[in-house]
């Protein structure tokens, strides 16, 4: 008995041994595939600028890059808690999330736009006061509109939920990323971007605050992925410069 209990033992140990190696082997990135030209579906396969550079990232560091699409506001939560290696879905550096995770070295620069009917009297950021304003859930678009004065926030899980419920009349604005909004005003007959931008912020990787080491090959990645051209390279490849 006891030398089926040590044979036991070992096996699991050989198991144990083998799902750490395979962890190790792998690099995990948590988005949230809604962020056209970010991250989103494309058929079966999830594609955008955050993958190239995640998967450019893993690469170089010679690991199998995995996605795990999930929530908008459950990819700093994967992060801290170990789920996920990486949190990367056009993330901006806040105070309020680097009480739980660190940042990587920007990787390029993002502004939040305000999407309106093509009739609205909404021509700028001051004209937002009073008005009813849709959001994506966890996104800045939502940290920064709370500080509008007496506005009404809507929030949703998706960004196209909110430029839905623009569409139909719901709401009087969008508040959200330049690049996914020329996106959804491309697609919805009727709608416009506000040429004066909401805010300006720069996107950055999230890792896990006792991950330094990880978070020093990801900045060395990105710095070589800088001074190759590489980086520029994959964010032209979806964002025309002429846009």
């Amino acid at each position: 008995m006891k030398k089926f209990l040590c044979l036991a033992a070992g096996l699991l140990m050989i198991v144990s041994l083998a799902a750490c190696t395979s962890k190790k082997d792998e690099l995990v990135m948590a988005t949230n595939a809604e962020f056209q030209p970010y991250e989103y579906h494309q058929g079966d396969k999830i594609v955008g600028i955050d993958v190239e550079i995640c998967q450019a990232i893993a690469d170089d560091l010679g690991k199998d890059l995995v996605i795990e699409d999930m929530a908008f506001d459950s990819v700093i939560t994967s992060v801290y808690t170990g789920k996920a290696d990486l949190g990367v879905a056009g993330l901006t550096i806040t105070e309020d999330r680097l009480k739980n995770v660190n940042f990587s070295d920007p990787y390029t620069i993002a502004t939040q736009v305000i999407i309106v009917k093509d009739d609205s009297d909404i021509a700028s950021p001051d004209d937002l006061v009073g008005k009813t304003i849709g959001v994506q859930l966890g996104t800045t678009g939502d940290l920064y509109a709370e500080d509008i004065e007496d506005a009404v926030l809507e929030r949703y899980n998706k960004g196209f939920e909110a430029v839905q419920a623009l569409s139909q009349g719901k709401i009087d604005a969008v508040i959200i990323d330049n690049e996914p909004a020329k996106v959804y005003v491309s697609q919805n007959d009727g709608l416009k971007i506000v040429d004066e931008a909401f805010t300006y912020e720069e996107y950055a990787i999230a890792i896990a605050k006792d991950n330094t080491q990880l978070l020093n090959e990801v900045n060395a990645s990105i710095a070589k992925l800088k001074e190759s051209g590489k980086l520029d390279e994959i964010i032209n490849k979806y964002i025309s410069s002429d846009n």
